[in-house]
């Protein structure tokens, strides 16, 4: 019969124990560890103020270098604005199809603005934070968390430029102005869920940020961010209309068009709108937490 552990070895006490049973008995853990679900809900929860004051600097710092500043925040959907309604409002003569086309297509830009760069700044939430991410123990999804906010806080700071364009146009602000609120945060909440997605994409495989532009383009435009997709979508089989009836974007770019916009009325809204925009605000934030939470402890490693 082999001797025990410690007697072959030559070992007694503490030095017949594994480095498992060590950590064990002085309650040691991995560092960096994952922790639970719950905890780490909690630990995100305490570096709210770290969140909040990140998002901050990150928006401040964003035009820094720039001589005319965070006018920039305003001038860039604008710009994209001008030139597609030059492109697809004049040269295709999409305005004619569509009541107050340029509202219309405005908000449009400035909504679609808001979930493509978040998108885009979720995939340089950890390789572009690296350093932070080596240096600090803290809930890595702080990072997407954070940039997310970052975006919604640029587009509250552009409200103000869309609501002066759309009442220069005869769109006064009326009680269906309200539903922005909900409408804008079911779109936090996705745009969210996407970027934690993103982060942890990106973590492993960066070269995937390279193609996201050429997808969110492809999104954009089966979104009906420049032209009016209902008459195409009567045209489609009737299965492929309802499928592009529930573009998240599209959903999203619809209900701030309703909300601001008197000329669009609640018969071009697909069925059950805010069902539809709740669900793939909970759904996108809930999958991307949990699959973003599930590599908390390969971040910044190797």
């Amino acid at each position: 019969m082999p001797a025990p552990r410690a007697q072959s070895a030559g070992y007694t006490g503490e030095q017949a124990l594994t480095p498992a049973e060590l950590a064990a008995k002085y309650g040691l853990k991995v560092s960096g560890a994952r922790p639970t679900l719950p905890e780490y809900v909690r630990q995100l929860w305490a570096r709210r103020h770290f969140i909040t004051a990140f998002a901050t600097a990150k928006l401040t710092a964003q035009y820094s270098e720039a001589k005319l500043g965070q006018i920039w925040q305003l001038m860039t959907p604008l710009l994209n604005a001008a030139v597609y309604y030059f492109i697809f409002g004049i040269l295709m003569g999409n305005k004619g199809s569509t009541p107050d086309y340029i509202p219309w297509l405005v908000t449009g830009v400035f909504i679609w603005t808001f979930t493509a760069n978040s998108i885009m700044a979720g995939t340089r939430a950890i390789t572009g934070n690296i350093g932070l991410v080596r240096a600090l123990h803290f809930p890595r999804a702080s990072l997407p968390v954070s940039l997310a906010l970052q975006q919604l806080q640029q587009l509250l700071f552009s409200l103000a430029a869309l609501a002066i364009i759309i009442m220069c146009f005869g769109q006064l602000p009326g009680v269906s102005w309200l539903l922005l609120i909900p409408a804008l945060v079911l779109q936090s909440m996705f745009n969210t869920g996407l970027s934690l997605v993103m982060a942890r994409i990106t973590a492993k495989t960066p070269d995937v940020a390279q193609v996201m532009p050429f997808i969110l383009r492809t999104w954009m435009y089966m979104s009906g961010v420049m032209w009016n997709l209902g008459p195409q979508l009567k045209k489609m089989n009737h299965l492929v209309a309802q499928l592009l009836g529930l573009n998240p974007a599209a959903v999203y770019i619809d209900l701030v068009r309703f909300a601001m916009i008197k000329s669009f009325h609640a018969n071009k809204l697909p069925p059950h709108v805010w069902a539809v925009a709740a669900g793939w605000a909970f759904v996108a934030l809930a999958a991307g937490f949990i699959y973003f939470w599930k590599a908390e402890e390969q971040y910044g490693r190797g």
